[in-house]
């Protein structure tokens, strides 16, 4: 009796199982294929970047970018070099786009005179007199050949890339990075460090100021990472 009924089990099963395929459809696929596939899809951020480098980013810089000055006239650093966080907040709602990490982030341009250049690490920076600011906020520009690991400027400043654009936080964290290389390879790549102070300059770029956990916010410089730079005299 019991095998009886095992058998009247399977059988009902079996049945289930052919209206399923024949409805929906199965593919069987091998390992070798599935192994294939996986690999398909693993995140290139350099093909990742080529496709927005150009047609995307670039463009929003040149349409979005606000004038340095006008962000920088409205932080007004006390003694210490510190506003608070909330001004801060105010003037970013304004200007820029506050991250999920709380951290504001700006695309800018403008123009100046290059002062100052310190070669002395891979973390190379120029230092800006800024055209139209006389206030007390030092402006720095990453020309070395590295930027920091950690700064995540270009790709959070511009808003069209997310973290749910991604499959993992790695992916994420990748596309920043390869922004970054292509700013040292199309935007930093061939510039004279050593002849660099006394020049007039005009730049787009974009920088973060760190709020997270903070009342009061160090403000007495800020790091561009440059998209665009022109050299004069």
């Amino acid at each position: 009796m019991k095998l009886k009924t095992s058998s009247i089990v399977i059988g009902v099963a079996l049945i289930l199982f052919l209206v399923l395929a024949g409805r929906y459809g199965f593919t069987v696929v091998s390992i070798a294929d599935a192994e294939n596939t996986v690999q398909s899809e693993t995140f290139d951020p350099v093909v990742y970047v080529d496709g927005i480098w150009e047609s995307s980013l670039l463009p929003t810089f040149n349409e979005k970018a606000v004038e340095l000055s006008s962000i920088l006239a409205e932080m007004e650093p006390d003694a210490g070099g510190t506003a608070s966080k909330d001004d801060l907040t105010a003037i970013a709602e304004h200007y820029g786009l506050i991250t999920v990490g709380e951290a504001h982030v700006y695309m800018v341009k403008g123009s100046g005179t290059i002062v100052s250049v310190n070669a002395e690490t891979s973390l190379g920076t120029a230092e800006v007199a800024l055209d139209g600011y006389d206030g007390p906020i030092k402006i720095l520009f990453y020309i070395g050949t590295r930027i920091p690991s950690d700064d995540t400027s270009v790709r959070d400043a511009v808003g069209f890339i997310t973290f749910g654009d991604f499959r993992e936080q790695t992916e994420y964290g990748k596309a920043a990075t390869e922004i970054n290389k292509r700013v040292l390879t199309t935007v930093l790549d061939g510039i004279d460090r050593d002849s660099l102070v006394g020049k007039s300059i005009s730049f787009k770029g974009a920088f973060t100021i760190r709020t997270f956990n903070l009342i009061q916010i160090d403000v007495s410089k800020i790091s561009i990472v440059p998209v665009e730079i022109e050299l004069g005299e």
